[in-house]
């Protein structure tokens, strides 16, 4: 699809085409989301969608996941007119710092850090990332914000959430939608294509 082009309908999801497919084996993701981010209207109309589930919530701060996550996630932020919390890779914030472990979707160990002095009890947190294969990467940005006292969902408010392009329904992708508001832009056609990496 033509970086110019905008389709006469634009439905939910037509902008997931402007994704490339890799070509550089096992070790990269299956897909690459980052040419979809060069189309202009694509841009919008994904955010668009992330945040539609959420109109009307109480907001407070929008989380993004080092490092694809940061680019959804502050244009989130920037839509809703909040402040945005970038969650770093260990080793990159020469603050105070909450650390949690974790295994990204290539089953690699990896450690994530959270600035101690951005969440404070009862902070509405929308986290965003770019995609969630296993769950691992975002279910460690989800203990890292409740550890500190944020809310990233909680029964007895109106709840903030979880936003990707894509949750795969994986076992850890199940386990967060089960406990979370989350907002995907994949149509429940395209689903099955999606989780088997097709």
């Amino acid at each position: 699809m033509d970086l110019c082009h905008v389709p006469a309908t634009r439905e939910k999801g037509w902008y997931l085409a402007l994704m490339a497919p890799n070509v550089k084996g096992p070790n990269y993701a299956w897909l690459d989301p980052s040419r979809l981010y060069c189309h202009p209207q694509g841009l919008q109309d994904c955010v668009a969608d992330l945040l539609q589930p959420f109109q009307g919530d109480a907001i407070d701060m929008v989380a993004g996941i080092d490092a694809m996550g940061f680019i959804l996630g502050a244009a989130a932020a920037a839509t809703l007119r909040k402040g945005f919390l970038a969650i770093r890779k260990a080793g990159h914030l020469c603050v105070q710092t909450e650390a949690q472990p974790y295994s990204d979707y290539s089953g690699r160990e990896k450690v994530m850090e959270l600035r101690t002095d951005a969440i404070s009890p009862g902070l509405r947190v929308l986290l965003v990332d770019q995609w969630v294969e296993t769950g691992g990467t975002m279910r460690a940005a989800i203990e890292l914000v409740e550890r500190l006292g944020g809310v990233v969902a909680a029964p007895l408010c109106v709840p903030t959430g979880v936003a990707a392009i894509c949750m795969e329904n994986s076992e850890g992708g199940k386990w967060i939608q089960e406990r979370y508001k989350c907002s995907h832009c994949v149509p429940p056609r395209l689903q099955p294509r999606f989780d088997q990496h097709q």
